[in-house]
């Protein structure tokens, strides 16, 4: 299979970047299977957030997403602490613990 550089849209800043053929290889070869969603600055300040919440220094706190949708079991409604991704179940908290209980057991 042949690379190509790609240019993708950040989702955070929405400015186009380049996806290299040699970034794509690494992917390939970590068995990521996404393509990075953010820029290289955006995803550097993700992650100091991520890593230290507090480093503003401003008193606020890192807000986790709230998503509303529909649990893929049960029906019910409910909130995830992510985006969720087109094509993937979406468990409530209930049905999420009983799918995890049960995979462990």
């Amino acid at each position: 299979m042949e690379f190509k550089d790609k240019v993708l849209t950040c989702i955070d800043c929405g400015s186009e970047f380049v996806f290299t053929a040699g970034e794509q290889i690494f992917f390939r070869d970590k068995n990521f299977k996404n393509e990075p969603k953010r820029c290289k600055n955006c995803k550097s300040r993700r992650v100091a957030v991520l890593a230290n919440p507090q480093a503003s220094g401003n008193g606020h706190h890192f807000s986790r997403i709230e998503t509303r949708a529909v649990c893929s079991q049960c029906g019910k409604e409910t909130t995830v602490p992510f985006r969720p991704t087109q094509g993937r179940p979406i468990f409530c908290r209930e049905c999420f613990t009983h799918k995890r209980n049960v995979a462990t057991a």
